[in-house]
Formats: C-alpha cells, structure tokens, sequence
C-alpha cells in the first residue's frame, strides 16, 4: 500500500469511528422475500397536477400516465412521473373527505407507498403478515383487459407509510388499470440523470428504532447493514441514531432514524413536530454525474443546503482525489466521503414543500456502500442553520 493510499484508508477508518458496519448484512439477510426492488414510490399531496408539474419543469421527470375524474376515479387524481429507473406518483384527493385528504391535512405533502416489485404478491403477503405485519390490501387482481392483470397487496409500516408489493409479470399497460397516458405531455427538463433510487430515509420516535428494525430483520428479511450512534452523528446541539436495512440484493436500503438527547431539537424532533407522526425523511437519487446534475437543479430552481467554505478547506486531506476539483465541490455545495471501500459525492435540498419535512439527497457511488459519515457534522450544522431560520432549533 502506498503512503497515499495508506493515508487515505486511516481516513476511511477514522470516518467510521464509532459507526458499526456489518460486512456480512447481505449475506446475512433472508431470502423468504425476494424483492427485486423499489416499483414505485408514492406521495400524497395537495395538488396532484402541481406537483407533477414541479417535478417535470425542475426535477425532469416525463409524465406517462394519469388517472382521475377522466379515468371514471371519483376520489383522486393521480400523475406517473418517470426518470429512468426512478418511477413516482402523485396522488391529490378529489373531495375533502376519505383516507387522502386525512392524510394531507395532517402531515401535508409526503411520501404514503415505498412498493416494492416481487415476482410473487401471494406468497410476500403470506410471509410478511404470517411474520407479524399489518395488512391494509390483501392480495388482490386489477384487470386491464387486453393489458393484462396487475397484483398487488399492501402492508403497514412505520407511521402511516406502507408498504405495497407489485407484480407486473401479466400486466402490458403504463402503469395500472386506471390509469391513461398523459395526452400531450409538456416537454420536461433535460440535462438531468437521476438513474435510480438508492436509500430512503425513515424517521421515528425516541425509542422505536430498534423496533422497526426488528420489523424489517423479521417481517421483511433485511439485515443490519450500519449503525451509527450519537457519539457518530452529532453537533454541540442536537444528536441522533441511525440503523441502515438492507434487503439481501443490496438494492434496497432504509436507514432508520430517531432523536437522540440534545442540548436542542434534532432534525428528526423538527421532522417529528411537523410531520405529526413517524414517516419517510428523504429518499436519496442516485447518479452517475452529479455536478452536470446538480447545476442543472439548481438552474431551474431546486434549493440546496450550503456548507461553509472550513468544510473545504480540508476536505482535499480528508478525502484524497474524488475525481472534482475541490473548487467545484464548494462552488456547488457538494460534499465527500471516503470508507475502505471507495468514496462518494453527495448534496442534500432544503424541504421541497412548505413543512420542514421531506426533502431529497443526490448521491454519486464510486465503490463506497456508506452514507456519508464524515460529512455527518458539516451536515447536522447546516440543517440546524436552517432550523434556526425557521425558530425551530
């Protein structure tokens, strides 16, 4: 190993400290539920038409597909929003009554399904709900007519997120019987390569982690991939835990959060307070080039956290050559990490709707698995910048 490198890995360690990473968690994770990866992600909204119109116009997404009062669906109107293999929905209620407007009034906007694509909605219904989980949709059929037939079921997990499992191995249409393409779709961004989700972020109460963690281990099968603890992720102000699931394919991953003690209130608690229940945080999008990418977001509108320019001033000794210049990181407000393993690139929004809750990550992979751990203090300091802005630090 040269001094270099040598150098390089003592930083991967140290980056680590106090993180526990388990190598085997892939091996380690059960197969009673092969989960090919994420079919979707849906989010409940306001305005289903504004939100497919934010996402197209900033964020590049093409609508495909589209059902409501058009479709013969009396109580929603729904958008497909598609960049390569990243596929969202948004879902507005039509009538201040039912589970849709409920959900709105209460947390606002913010992600309902993470459904996961299986070759076999029976048996992952069977095996989930036999380990424990919470039904909400039993297996059930869609008929498409000369599109095919559609499966899905659906579970509970934390809060009011759910879990679907969609099978789409006799289904031909866009997205579900329903829906129909979108007729004269308006042109969305370009320049953008948003390729597929890589992580989504769950955050619960003081306490729960570890019980949803033993609902993914048992119910799902996940393993335990890292765990960081307070003494990891932290400021002079605020703390919190962190458990990172992962299915046996590594395709899936949910790191799992809660508040920790703090001089004051966590990210998390901010999350908590406005978003009224447990919930999904932010969901990370995985990239092959992340300054073209993020350029482009932040031309068209897309608000992102800035970090001070300490951060870069040692981030070349920290990291090594991240194949950018240093000068660009900070001009864009990315930032490094490197583990034993390789290095990555990552920036994170401020919340992309009205309430302090969800927001996304971009993120760009070069051998790293990790989330980022030395950028964790940076980080934490500027979200709690932004807290104080909002009086709620």
């Amino acid at each position: 190993m040269t001094e270099t490198a040598e150098r390089r890995s003592t930083r991967g360690a140290a980056n680590q400290a106090g993180a526990r990473v388990n190598k085997d968690a892939y091996a380690q994770a059960a197969d009673f539920l092969p989960l090919k990866g994420i079919d979707h992600v849906e989010f409940w909204v306001g305005n289903a038409r504004q939100a497919a119109a934010y996402y197209r116009a900033l964020w590049g997404f093409g609508p495909v597909a589209f059902a409501g009062l058009e479709t013969k669906v009396r109580d929603r109107a729904s958008y497909v929003m598609v960049q390569n293999g990243i596929r969202f929905v948004f879902t507005a209620p039509l009538t201040p009554e039912g589970e849709i407007a409920d959900h709105v009034r209460l947390h606002g906007d913010g992600v309902h399904d993470i459904a996961f694509a299986v070759d076999d909605v029976e048996s992952a219904w069977r095996e989930t709900t036999g380990r424990g989980a919470v039904g909400v949709l039993p297996p059930a059929e869609a008929d498409g007519g000369a599109d095919g037939v559609l499966r899905r079921a659906t579970i509970r997990t934390y809060g009011e997120t759910v879990h679907s499992f969609i099978d789409r191995s006799s289904y031909h249409g866009l997205f579900a019987p329903g829906y129909r393409a979108v007729k004269r779709p308006a042109r969305a961004a370009t320049g953008l390569s948003l390729l597929e989700v890589d992580h989504c972020v769950g955050n619960v109460g003081l306490g729960e982690m570890d019980t949803f963690v033993d609902f993914y281990r048992d119910v799902l099968g996940f393993a335990q991939l890292i765990h960081y603890d307070d003494k990891v992720i932290h400021t002079e102000y605020s703390a919190l835990m962190s458990k990172v699931m992962t299915n046996g394919s590594g395709r899936i991953k949910f790191p799992i959060n809660e508040p920790a003690a703090g001089k004051k209130k966590s990210q998390i608690q901010e999350f908590l307070d406005w978003y009224l229940s447990p919930g999904c945080q932010h969901i990370a999008l995985r990239t092959e080039d992340i300054v073209t990418t993020v350029r482009r977001l932040r031309d068209n509108g897309v608000e992102f956290l800035g970090l001070p320019h300490e951060y870069y001033a040692g981030l070349a000794e920290r990291v090594g050559d991240v194949g950018v210049p240093i000068d660009t990181l900070e001009e864009l407000g990315i930032e490094a990490d490197r583990d034993e393993e390789g290095y990555l690139l990552q920036i994170f929004t401020r919340p992309v709707q009205d309430r302090p809750t969800f927001f996304f990550e971009i993120i760009e992979r070069h051998g790293s698995r990790g989330f980022g751990v030395g950028n964790f203090k940076a980080l934490f300091e500027a979200i709690e910048r932004e807290q104080a802005n909002r009086g709620n630090l």
